[in-house]
């Protein structure tokens, strides 16, 4: 197990920043999920981690062990982090338990193929050791690739989209079982993803990330409850966005006032508001335009003064054409414009 830290790391790509200044740290044995949407620099971060590209400022550590900054970049091999590839990557010539034991080759060859079969144990895997990749589900062949990143016992491993591509049943399934492993072995981890879902399920930590620049770094139910900017709010699930002016110590809407006494009045803000913070009863001002099912939920589509919302409410409640509208404050946030 060790820390892994990154302190005012940048790189660019032709002369376009990919990464402006990002610090943070992954504590020890803990799971660290960098989420953002695509071109925010994760997976950038994963390969100057693993070492296969450089930074050009800043620098990053491993147990405290400096292993990259300008000019300086220890090789990848001599970093001992593993990594499991959005594609999994494994050798379309070996069958499961040559994949696993491939990182083994400090062993003897009894000892290898002992270790492998052990690993594949360990993700439920052992009775399909001498399957190759092209006989393996792609859940299979990601918790294959698991198995060959933690046999080596690395002191990090970083997981590239490890759930992307898959069912939601069968994502939920590989997400769990592969937070049981982690746990198990208690391997300091980072993972890349774009799902909000994912990134609260399986972190104990989160880096939000936009355009190479790192919005909030803390514990799920932190960032949830308290996102540092609109965009850190927007990241983890649906808000309705709302722009004007601070007056008397709060930003009013069309569906009610949101509390913003730490602005001065006559401040231009933007409020986040989550749509599971807004409250529905029957009978109102307020026009309800369309109800969808959403699993335990309905999306209720509201409007009321040009003002179009979204609110996710328990499913099958009865609404009728107009309503009246509560926001909850836990779910509503003012920031400065």
């Amino acid at each position: 197990m060790s820390t892994v830290s990154l302190q005012g790391v940048r790189r660019s790509y032709d002369k376009t920043l990919a990464l402006h200044d990002v610090t943070l740290t992954a504590p020890e044995g803990q799971v660290v999920a960098l989420l953002g949407p695509s071109g925010s620099g994760k997976s950038t971060i994963l390969r100057l981690i693993a070492g296969l590209e450089s930074v050009e400022a800043g620098e990053i550590r491993i147990n405290g062990e400096l292993v990259s900054a300008p000019g300086s970049t220890l090789a990848t091999e001599q970093r001992r982090v593993g990594m499991v590839f959005q594609d999994y990557s494994l050798f379309p010539h070996l069958n499961a338990a040559a994949n696993v034991a491939f990182g083994l080759d400090k062993l003897g060859r009894a000892e290898r193929d002992e270790a492998a079969l052990r690993w594949l144990d360990r993700v439920g895997l052992k009775h399909r050791a001498s399957a190759y990749p092209h006989e393996l589900s792609g859940g299979e062949q990601q918790r294959i690739a698991l198995a060959r990143a933690l046999a080596p016992q690395p002191r990090a491993i970083l997981l590239d989209e490890p759930f992307s591509g898959l069912d939601a049943v069968l994502r939920a399934e590989l997400r769990d079982a592969t937070l049981a492993t982690l746990a198990e072995t208690r391997t300091t981890t980072i993972f890349v993803t774009h799902d909000a879902e994912d990134a609260l399920q399986a972190a104990d930590r989160l880096v939000i990330l936009k355009a190479g620049r790192v919005l909030q770094e803390a514990a799920p139910r932190e960032a949830y409850d308290r996102p540092a900017s609109l965009d850190a709010a927007a990241a983890l699930g649906p808000v309705n966005i709302y722009k004007g002016e601070i007056t008397n110590g709060a930003l009013q809407t069309p569906f009610g006032d949101i509390n913003a006494a730490h602005l001065t009045n006559g401040t231009s803000a933007q409020a986040a508001v989550r749509a599971e913070a807004l409250t529905l009863t029957p009978n109102g001002s307020t026009r309800v335009i369309s109800v969808r099912p959403h699993g335990a939920h309905d999306l209720v589509k509201i409007e009321s003064q040009g003002v179009t919302w979204r609110a996710l409410v328990p499913a099958r409640m009865p609404l009728g054409d107009a309503v009246s509208v509560t926001i909850q404050p836990a779910g509503a946030f003012v920031f400065s414009a």
